[in-house]
């Protein structure tokens, strides 16, 4: 049977008020959550007195985000450990991308209050008119300049200065993941930034690194320890583009877990994000793809 109209209107849209809401909220269950009630206030609405619809569920969808994370904050400060963005396994078409936020700005929006991060969203990454922006989030136009001019400065450190391409970014994914599970500190030493950052976040549920492990020679070290220890090796299951880094998928002790890669401009790597919490990788499979298109 045919979809009727209102459904047509808001699947058309659906793809991207879901990545709207997931880079609002760093979360995909929130995200299709806030969709499934921004659903149903549109079922209910007066379809007929709505203008314009685009800019009406995008407005619903960034207020319902907005009072999620005020939740989503208080849960963050009692988070065990360090808390990571889920992973967004993406294309490896560039043109596919809707955005060009990677996950090391997903962590600096984590730093940015709610209005903040909602004003920046709407107006420099979806491109949102700025008097729409203000409607949404119920601030003056000026308000919300300056609100998004605070966030840009804040975020502006963590942009790349430039795209890894996609095979390099593979190379060294695979490089990087061999010399961990060898243990070769000398490859290690070679691929890694002296300031090397490693985040790790296993939500208290696997084992995981609770605090941030910096510096070229602790990595390595730590990871020619982990190498030595008796028990099941590391297995690697396909290098991944996640939130825009170069990555893997892999698979330790029984555990799937991600690894993106921060790269800089020399070729080394600046940071390290590996995500082992199984409820932000339940989506995942081994060569199935969870990302978030339009």
């Amino acid at each position: 049977m045919r979809p009727d109209r209102a459904t047509e209107t808001f699947e058309a849209q659906r793809p991207r008020l879901l990545r709207l809401a997931y880079r609002m909220l760093g979360s995909h269950a929130e995200a299709e959550d806030i969709l499934q009630e921004a659903w149903l206030r549109w079922d209910r609405s007066d379809r007929a007195a709505i203008a314009e619809p685009t800019a009406w569920l995008t407005r619903v969808v960034s207020r319902l985000c907005l009072d999620q994370m005020k939740s989503a904050r208080a849960r963050r400060e009692s988070y065990p450990g360090t808390w990571l963005p889920e992973p967004l396994i993406e294309p490896q078409d560039d043109s596919l991308r809707a955005d060009n936020l990677t996950l090391t700005l997903m962590m600096a929006l984590e730093r940015l209050t709610p209005l903040e991060r909602a004003a920046f969203l709407l107006h420099d990454v979806f491109g949102e008119g700025l008097d729409e922006v203000a409607e949404t989030i119920g601030r003056s136009p000026a308000a919300t300049r300056q609100l998004a001019a605070r966030a840009r400065a804040h975020v502006r450190i963590d942009r790349p200065r430039h795209a890894v391409p996609k095979e390099a970014g593979e190379v060294l994914a695979r490089a990087f993941f061999e010399a961990c599970r060898q243990g070769d500190p000398a490859v290690l030493g070679r691929i890694l930034a002296r300031d090397v950052q490693v985040h790790s976040d296993g939500g208290g549920k696997v084992l995981a690194f609770l605090n941030v492990i910096a510096g070229a020679e602790r990595v390595a070290r730590l990871y020619a320890g982990l190498a030595r220890k008796p028990g099941p090796r590391p297995e690697f299951l396909g290098a991944v583009t996640i939130d825009g880094l170069p990555g893997f998928l892999s698979r330790v002790g029984g555990h799937l877990q991600t690894t993106a890669l921060q790269i800089r401009d020399d070729g080394r790597i600046a940071a390290i994000f590996i995500t082992r919490n199984p409820d932000k990788l339940a989506g995942l499979r081994p060569g199935r793809q969870n990302g978030l298109s339009g």
